[in-house]
């Protein structure tokens, strides 16, 4: 089996550093562009099926990238992006922050140590759902020979790759947040999974934005 991950394309929220989480954001037109450059970039990668969180956002970047191919999409909520419960909408850059609690910066800083907000959902968590799906996946017979598409957010991204990356949740932003549409790849060969690639764009950089969502 090859899995490949995405990060969903650019969003308005995005480019004014504001909270997304669970919040259902489209696609701004840049996002759609460089979702379109991306889907150019893999137009020969024969995919079998794609598994795409709910929200519209990564839905809309399964959509593009997917094509022309006569192939299933599915809803799967374990790829949602973590949800910030009160802060969503809030600004998270230097220049413009306002969430009320100063130790919210942990989520960047410490996520080790990261307490969400009421009705929020923790890292731990995060990391739990997303490597129960990966793991599930990858043991699927049914998807043995397959290659597979997995459309969801920075921090799901992360999370469905923390297992494999690290041993500590302070080290779950090490190597940043992925780009808008960064790909990568991972084989399974007897359950067993490795990283091909990682957070590989196919588009101009000039057009992404290093932040987090």
């Amino acid at each position: 089996m090859v899995i490949y991950i995405i990060r969903h394309g650019e969003t308005d929220w995005n480019t004014k550093r504001l909270l997304q989480g669970a919040t259902d954001i489209p696609l701004n037109q840049n996002g759609i562009e460089v979702a379109e450059l991306t889907g150019e970039g893999l137009k020969e990668v024969p995919f079998d099926i794609i598994f795409t969180s709910p929200l519209k956002r990564a839905r809309q970047t399964a959509e593009i990238i997917r094509g022309e191919r006569k192939i299933p999409i599915i809803e799967e909520e374990r790829l949602r992006e973590i949800s910030f419960g009160p802060y969503e909408g809030y600004c998270c850059s230097r220049k413009g922050y306002n969430i009320p609690d100063p130790d919210f910066l942990k989520f960047f800083q410490e996520p080790g140590n990261y307490v969400p907000p009421q009705g929020g959902e923790s890292i731990a968590h995060l990391c739990r759902r997303t490597t129960e799906f990966l793991r599930e996946l990858a043991g699927n017979p049914d998807y043995r020979e397959k290659t597979v598409l997995l459309s969801g957010h920075g921090a799901v991204v992360k999370g469905l790759l923390s297992s494999l990356t690290i041993s500590d949740l302070n080290d779950f932003w090490t190597g940043g947040v992925h780009k808008n549409c960064g790909v990568t790849i991972l084989d399974v060969e007897d359950g067993d999974i490795s990283i091909r690639q990682e957070n590989v764009i196919y588009y101009d950089e000039a057009r992404s934005t290093n932040y987090f969502e």
